[in-house]
């Protein structure tokens, strides 16, 4: 089988992932990316007919806690150990010029 992906496609992925391959990692990453197609086509040729769509192989149960509502924080103790406030607010750098 020949590759799947081309020099000029090896490029066109690499620009878009922002990547800067010089010749020989143009080639290897063409390589692999055509083994990855490849193997690909060998998986769609298995029949799955009879296969039921799951998402994990292991049975999955629900691991969140049930929620409880609390009384909120008052401002005093959420603002007790910010490293600088004013009366009622967290100050914070400005960020934006």
């Amino acid at each position: 089988m020949s590759d799947k992906i081309t020099d000029k496609d090896a490029a066109h992925i690499a620009a878009l992932s922002r990547l800067k391959l010089s010749g020989e990692e143009t080639m290897m990453f063409r390589k692999q990316l055509s083994d990855i197609l490849l193997y690909i086509e060998k998986l769609n040729e298995l029949d799955t007919k009879d296969i039921a769509p799951t998402s994990h192989i292991l049975p999955m149960k629900n691991v969140y806690r049930e929620d409880h509502t609390e009384q909120p924080l008052d401002r005093e103790a959420a603002l007790s150990n910010a490293p600088d406030k004013t009366e009622r607010f967290y100050k914070v750098a400005k960020i934006i010029e």
